[in-house]
């Protein structure tokens, strides 16, 4: 289907990206905003995401337009905070219809989160052309749903027939940002930015956009085990975890530590051996980088698509894998092992690079154009 102002000017297409909630979801929508109009420069974009939730920073900052919706995901933990879900689900739909008619997009982008169903239900309601982005190895039960009526499906990995149609579900890995795909930092730089030394080996740490608690908690017990082994750190906390971290890092000289690092192609660039979540697009920058990980997967991700992902490396020898129950008494553990075995950092250098996809981006926002001139 084709809006009424591209039939008036051919040369202009305008599209909706729908979706968020942390990082993973975020900065592939970005990238492929971003390959989409290096494609075609004169595409309007208009983002679609949760209020109150890190794209309503992000987006802006990249700089899109984007739209928040008064909506909220499923509470696993707590029951009792899901009494007022289906109200905010309803008014979702009445922001969606309005957002839609009043912007006619020529095609609608999911990247999952739960800002994009009610975009991506209401478009396939319209006859709009929908496109997919399954960033996990294990799809999440609203993209199951959409991906019936998609035009396209696009998935970080193989075989996933169980999820969605084979005839229109294609392979092309995930997005990931320009800056650290075609990062040309070298060791050296990244140590420099964080005030750290060439001359030891370095620990980057990351939880996630929002941080990991087991994480921090194992980070943080064993705080010592750094100076004393001679290693540096490079630690992301997120935001509820940073004050803590603050006091536990006083007088900390061989630590660098922050809430959030925005510039993360020079801590991969900086990075010996890396400790992190298992998020999709956690996953997709490690292979990129090719540095020696320790997954901590988070077991509470919806169907513990986390683990899923993590799995993939692990019996590829291409990534060490400890559970979120474990990690404050093995984390640390597994990483002095790690750090004091080259051989094994090798293994997983060279098992890890051959997992990396570079050009995500450019792939699905060709195939994406060529569905909207067919459509």
């Amino acid at each position: 289907m084709m809006s009424e102002l591209q039939n008036i000017d051919g040369n202009k297409l305008r599209i909706i990206i729908a979706g968020g909630g942390t990082g993973g979801h975020i900065f592939p929508a970005i990238a492929i905003a971003n390959a989409i109009k290096k494609i075609k420069p004169t595409t309007e974009f208009l983002f679609v995401g949760a209020k109150g939730k890190m794209e309503m920073e992000k987006v802006p900052q990249a700089g899109y337009e984007i739209k928040g919706l008064d909506i909220a995901g499923f509470n696993r933990s707590s029951l009792i905070k899901n009494i007022g879900l289906p109200f905010k689900i309803f008014k979702s739909f009445l922001q969606v219809s309005k957002i839609i008619k009043e912007f006619k997009p020529d095609a609608v982008i999911g990247v999952g989160g739960y800002s994009s169903f009610p975009v991506l239900r209401f478009a396939q309601s319209k006859k709009i052309p929908t496109f997919l982005h399954e960033s996990n190895s294990f799809a999440g039960k609203s993209n199951i749903l959409l991906g019936r009526k998609a035009t396209k499906i696009f998935t970080a990995t193989d075989d996933m027939k169980a999820f969605f149609p084979a005839a229109k579900t294609m392979l092309t890995g995930n997005p990931v940002r320009q800056t650290i795909s075609h990062s040309i930092v070298s060791r050296a730089e990244g140590l420099k930015f964080f005030g750290l030394q060439e001359n030891k080996k370095t620990v980057l740490v990351v939880g996630g956009s929002l941080g990991a608690k087991s994480i921090n908690e194992a980070i943080n017990k064993s705080i010592n085990v750094f100076a004393e082994n001679n290693l540096q750190l490079i630690w992301q906390t997120g935001k509820p975890y940073f004050d803590t971290a603050v006091a536990a890092v006083k007088g900390h000289d061989e630590i660098y530590m922050n809430n959030f690092i925005s510039q993360m192609e020079n801590a991969y660039a900086a990075a010996d051996v890396i400790i992190s979540r298992s998020g999709a697009m956690a996953v997709a920058e490690i292979c990129l980088v090719g540095k020696p990980t320790i997954f901590v997967p988070y077991p509470h991700a919806a169907e513990d698509h986390q683990t899923a992902n993590a799995n993939v490396l692990v019996n590829s020898h291409a990534a060490l894998m400890v559970k979120d129950d474990a990690a404050k008494n093995d984390l640390v553990n597994t990483l002095l092992k790690l750090i004091t075995d080259e051989n094994l950092q090798n293994e997983l250098k060279n098992s890890i690079k051959k997992l990396a996809v570079k050009n995500a981006d450019e792939i699905i926002a060709s195939q994406i154009l060529q569905a909207i001139n067919k459509a």
